[in-house]
């Protein structure tokens, strides 16, 4: 795969259009996922999206095969995600203590859902583990979404963020480790002796709008349905539970091919 990206790299660095649109076709899906762990919000992630595959095709010129172009794409995103004042300006500053104090507002008496309730439940385990990543400052965030999420070696990713292996590590451990903490005590997938169960959480959520059954944005097809998950997270323990939970969920690829869209708006057809 990458062999041939390559190859339509060079083609549309010499003017090739079809080339370029190939080239956004192949890496929006990446962008999109890795959008949506950093953002969580469908829509600012669609925005972002879009921004980096433009910055994707200006920069293109700028490449130079020094690396992989895999991961040449995944640093204009990062740095993109990192530096645009309009995503630090919509970044919540959740902090766990505030995270933990919100689920746990309003809970149901009862851990009774129906069958019905199945896609709800799911969406509403989907959006609260996505969530719960927001409560780290962007530079843990991607360190965490980067190595135990899209699971990049920790030399691509130290590459990626333009840091060193072992900065690269410090942080995903830091990033990991909070992680792990906030679920392993508030996550009631993860510890039964939880307060905030999503069957408990589920009326609560549905009244303050957090899901809606006519806009399922995270419960997509490809994510594990929520009985597997609860079924996963019961086959593993402490620090591995963590990470099941938040791998499965959608990879997220996007709804449309902005292929043709962002060369136009690049590059208009004469």
């Amino acid at each position: 795969m990458e062999t041939s990206l390559n190859e339509d790299v060079v083609a549309a660095q010499q003017g090739d259009r079809k080339a370029l649109e190939a080239i956004v076709r192949e890496v929006q899906g990446r962008v999109h996922h890795l959008a949506m762990r950093m953002l969580v919000n469908p829509e600012d992630a669609s925005e972002a999206t879009q921004e980096i595959l433009i910055l994707v095709v200006t920069k293109l010129s700028t490449y130079r095969g020094e690396s992989a172009f895999s991961t040449w794409v995944y640093r204009v995103a990062v740095n993109y995600l990192l530096s645009a004042k309009k995503i630090r300006d919509r970044d919540p500053g959740l902090r766990f203590e505030m995270f933990r104090a919100d689920l746990e507002t309003g809970l149901s008496t009862t851990a009774v859902a129906s069958p019905e309730d199945k896609v709800m439940l799911n969406e509403l385990r989907i959006s609260c583990t996505m969530a719960m990543l927001l409560c780290l400052d962007l530079k843990h965030r991607v360190a965490y979404v980067l190595g135990d999420i899209l699971e990049l070696d920790h030399v691509e990713a130290a590459e990626v963020l333009e840091i060193s292996k072992e900065n690269f590590r410090k942080r995903l451990s830091r990033a990991r480790g909070e992680v792990v903490a906030f679920t392993s005590k508030s996550c009631g997938l993860a510890n039964s002796k939880a307060n905030c169960s999503c069957p408990r959480r589920l009326p609560a959520a549905v009244a303050m709008g957090r899901v809606r059954s006519d806009r399922i944005a995270y419960a997509l097809k490809d994510a594990p349905t929520y009985d597997e998950a609860v079924e996963a997270a019961r086959q593993m323990e402490g620090a591995l539970t963590v990470l099941k939970l938040q791998t499965a969920t959608p990879a997220f690829p996007g709804s449309q091919d902005l292929a043709a869209r962002i060369v136009q708006i690049v590059s208009p057809a004469s």
